[in-house]
Formats: C-alpha cells, structure tokens, sequence
C-alpha cells in the first residue's frame, strides 16, 4: 500500500475504543442428587437452558447439554456460552429431564425438576458459583443444581511495543527523513486494517519511537500467526507523507522480544526493481515486548469485589401531592409510578452484586416527623442508626411507607447524599468495595455549587452516581453535572474521572405501556457506564483483582445436597 491513507481517519482511530463485542461466558452445570425415574438403573440426565426475553417475558430454549447416563450426580460436559451485560437483568432457566428415548420432544421424557436465577447472580457469587435446590415437582427433594461461570478469554492479552529505526532513507531535500511507523493487520481476505500508527521522530534517520500499547486483538485479533504489516513513512506537512519502505512479521516473532529474529530491513518493492544493487531502505528494530494481561470487569467481581448500593430519592414538593394522582409519588393500586419503576430498574440488577443485599435508602427535601425539621439526608426507614433495608423489596416498602409519614417541602439538595455516601467510600480504598448512588428526583437543583464541589471530591473514591430525572421538567443542571461532554470542575478543579450518568425517565417509557420494557432500556443505559468508571478507578490506583476463590470440585459431597446461603 504505497499510496498513503487519509491522516485525518487516522490520526482520529483509536484501537482501545474500537467497538468489542460483549463479554462471553461459559456457564458449566453440574448436579447433585437428583430425582431417580428409572426402575432398573438411575436416571439419564440432561439439562436444558432457557433465556428470557425482554419484551414479552417469554422463555426460549437456549441450548441443551448432553445426556449423561445412569447417574444421579452428573457433571455435564458441554457448556453454554453466553452473551453477558452488566446493564441488563438476564433471566435464566434450567430445567433437568431423564431421558428415556431419542426423541427431541422434553414432554416425552421425566422431568426431574428445575431452577431459576440471572447470570448476574452467578457471576456475582463467590467464585462465580451458584449453589440452588432445585424445585419443580411437588413434596419432593429434587437434588440441587451447581452453575459456574467463567468468562471466555476472548484474547485479553494487550502488549507494549518499542521500536528504533536505522539508517532509514533520507527523503527531504533540506534535512534528514521525519519518519513514523503504521501498523497493519491482515484479514481473511487479504486486505489489511490499520491498527495503530506512531507519533512521528523530526529529522533524523536513526529514530527511536516512543513505547506504545496495543489491545493484541486490535494487533492480530487473537492469531499469534496472523501477519502484521508494518509500512515506514516520512511524515510531510502537506499530508503527502512519503513511502519509505515496509516489512511484515507476526506476533508470535514479535513475542520473542529483542532478538536477531526482530531486525527487521525496511524494503521498497520499487526501489528493488529498479536498483540492482539496493539491499534495503534501513532497518527497523524491535527494542522491547511486554505482554499484560487486561483484568475486567468481572475479574474484580469473581475475586469479591462487593457493589454496595445507596439509593436518594427526592421528597421536594414539586413532585405534587402523594394522595393526588398527578403526583409522581402518587401510589397507584394498578401501576408503578415513576420512582418506584427507577428504583427497581436498577436495584434489581445491582443487587445481585451485592452478598448481603441490605442498602441504605434515604430521603431528601421533606419535613419529618415529630417536630417538622425539614431534613435533605434521612433514612426513609425512619431508624439513622441502621438505614439499611432489606433487598429492592425492602426499599421499595420503606419508600412507600415514608410518602405516609414526611411532608413533601424542599429545596433540591444533591450535596448532603453525596457526601453521605463520600464518606462511607472513603474509608474503603483498596478495592474490595465498590459504591454506587442512585438518586432520582424531579427537577431544578437548588445546591448547584456544592453539588458539583461534593462530586469533584468524590471522582478520586471508588464510588459512581447515577441520577434519573422523573416528571416534564427540564434537566439542564443534571445534563451538566454528567461528564460526558465536558469533564465537571469545582472552583478550578477538574473532576478526576467521570463518575455522574444522567437519564431522564421519559426518554424511556414505553408507548404501549409497557412498563417492563420501560424499566430493561433505563437499566440497560444508565447501568452500561459502571463497569468502566469501575475499572477507571481500580487500574489508575494499581489495584488488582484478588485471585477468585478454587474451582469447585466436581466429587459429588458425601453429604446430601448443601446450598449455600444464596438470596435472590
């Protein structure tokens, strides 16, 4: 490719945010102590999965393990390889059948009983290991069920490169060559994409480019054999960079680091024909190779990272009169309203993260009982001492029973909850907990300075805040306070990450009204930041993950079934 490419395209690629495919997970499933439908001998079991639809909550058949023969304890081999997303509730379901002929048809064959979960719990769980009694069957003890995740190691493997030119050809008429390296990898077909290109070295013929790193996918996309075609230029201000020459190698060669086998002659296929005596256009030289591998998300949670969940909820009188039905508090006996589908969009996803399942709820803006003090920090439990309640069923109770008790008043307070839960994420900075806000309220902030003061101090802790706007207002302050366009700053200090994402619940609603659809696309947006902004924090602190726990043994237990205390 001796004609160069376009530079603005690429001095604008970035191979690190190049769009990767979700994160795949193997799901391995073993039972114990199953169900014994045959006379003669013990059961055949197979395991069928199901996965659930957003929409319409309907179940398919995802894929069925092999049968297992005469056997109560099988360790089924072949696995399920799934699509995982933080963001979303994924529902699963698996069902065991003995199988008694050839026949495809399930409604032929016993079934010995079934269990429900989400990939999240599995993945959330120690050791990504879900331990569940399975059920299905009336007045009897179907055995248990052992589901194990593990995410697929779709080439997590990043390496830093250092490269040196020599004696590369001279182009400018005035000076030396100003030279830079573009990288290629090839594809199936032939062709080549471009995966990376250097800062360019002025005036000089022995360059020494600066270390880079390279996700190996983005290199070779997981063919340590794939070739690699790397083409040196002289870098010209009018954009008309001129070819100096090109050599191709693999990574496998390149993981040998600094090597006779990685001095490379830079060759141009022009020169060549048209000199009989040119041997080459300078070399180029690998001077180092040092491979990393790139933890992620579910690494930190496999090793016991635990989410710890707060969530805010906005008592100001503006949201209307809880009693009238044009309130967005309004308790409806037919629907869920506003609040309370925000609140269990996203608790029901984060709190599979979370072992213990107890989360602080609080209140802000409201007048409380005896006296009316008018509080923006208090537990909507009514106990400060332990503002803990008990899974997303608990909060949503104590939501509904504080409208009962408090005085919707105000102002719009962000900062006392932010700093609330700033000071419980301060005392924890090595990694094993992580803290996410959840705040939904309904309109303008009236504490703008110290809101954006209390988030700038809270970007360097391991905490995330999301903010769900409810109602018809307009939302410019939360649109500011989320990061995205431009980095938020208190009194000349910059936030050191991003750590706010804002949605506002109309953008989500269902115009059929659907009110599980509305709840799966607001948690699958303002949910889809937090494994970033958590990995954001673990790496600029150094902070790895802790080894997850051994793998289970697959011996089946001398004593019956033993679940662990697991709680949906």
């Amino acid at each position: 490719m001796n004609s160069f490419l376009n530079m603005a395209s690429i001095g604008e690629f970035d191979p690190l945010t190049a769009a990767i495919p979700a994160t795949k997970v193997e799901i391995t499933v073993s039972c114990r102590n199953l169900l014994d439908r045959d006379t003669f001998s013990k059961s055949d079991p197979i395991c069928v999965l199901y996965t659930q639809t957003v929409g319409n909550r309907e179940w398919r058949e995802f894929g069925r393990t092999e049968v297992i023969d005469n056997t109560l304890n099988p360790d089924f081999v072949k696995k399920f390889i799934i699509d995982y997303f933080f963001e979303e509730r994924q529902n699963l379901r698996f069902d065991l059948y003995d199988l008694d002929s050839k026949s495809e048809n399930l409604s032929k064959h016993d079934f010995l009983g079934q269990a429900f979960c989400t990939l999240g719990e599995i993945v959330g769980s120690l050791g990504s290991r879900l331990e569940r009694p399975l059920a299905g069957i009336p007045g009897k003890n179907c055995g248990t069920i052992i589901v194990q995740a593990e995410e697929v190691g779709n080439c997590r493997e990043s390496v830093l490169l250092q490269f040196c030119g020599n004696k590369l050809d001279k182009k400018d008429f005035f000076g030396k060559s100003d030279p830079f390296l573009v990288f290629y990898r090839s594809n199936g077909d032939g062709t080549f994409t471009i995966c990376h290109k250097t800062e360019v070295v002025k005036n000089t013929l022995d360059p020494v480019w600066q270390a880079f790193k390279l996700p190996v996918r983005a290199l070779c996309n997981g063919d340590y054999d794939r070739e690699i075609k790397i083409e040196v230029y002289d870098w010209d201000r009018d954009g008309g960079h001129d070819y100096i020459g090109e050599f191709s190698t693999t990574y496998r060669e390149l993981c040998k680091g600094q090597s006779q086998f990685n001095v490379y002659e830079v060759l141009n296929p022009k020169k060549k024909k048209k000199k009989k005596k040119y041997l080459n256009s300078g070399t180029v030289t690998l001077l180092s190779c040092l491979v990393d591998i790139e933890v992620t998300f579910l690494d930190y949670i496999k090793g016991g990272t635990q989410i710890n969940f707060t969530v805010a909820i906005d008592f100001t009188a503006s949201n209307g009169n809880p009693s009238q039905p044009t309130s967005l508090h309004y308790m409806s006996p037919y629907h869920m309203n506003a609040y309370a589908m925000a609140l269990r969009a996203v608790g029901e996803i984060i709190q599979d993260y979370d072992s213990d399942k107890m989360f602080p709820a609080l209140g802000f803006g409201a007048k409380l009982p005896p006296d009316g003090r008018v509080s923006h920090e208090f537990p909507l439990n009514g106990n400060p001492d332990n503002p803990y309640c008990s899974g997303i069923d608990g909060v949503m109770e104590a939501y509904y029973q504080s409208l009962k008790t408090v005085r919707l008043y105000g102002p719009t307070y962000f900062s006392p909850v932010i700093n609330h839960v700033a000071r419980y994420a301060s005392l924890v900075k090595d990694g094993s907990e992580y803290f996410i806000l959840l705040i939904i309220s309904d309109g303008v902030i009236s504490d703008m300075a110290q809101t954006k003061e209390a988030i700038v101090n809270a970007s360097c802790l391991p905490m995330s805040i999301i903010i769900v706007g409810v109602g018809p207002a307009e939302f410019d302050e939360m649109i500011e306070l989320d990061g995205d366009e431009i980095r938020i700053s208190s009194r000349g200090r910059f936030a050191e990450r991003d750590i706010v994402q804002f949605v506002p619940f109309r953008d989500y609603i269902d115009r059929r009204g659907n009110h599980i659809l509305s709840m799966a696309r607001l948690a699958k947006d303002v949910l889809a930041e937090i494994p970033d902004q958590f990995l954001h924090y673990m790496r600029t602190r150094g902070i790895k993950p802790n080894p997850a726990p051994p793998p289970y043994s697959s011996k089946p237990p001398s004593l019956t079934g033993h679940p662990l205390q697991t709680q949906i």
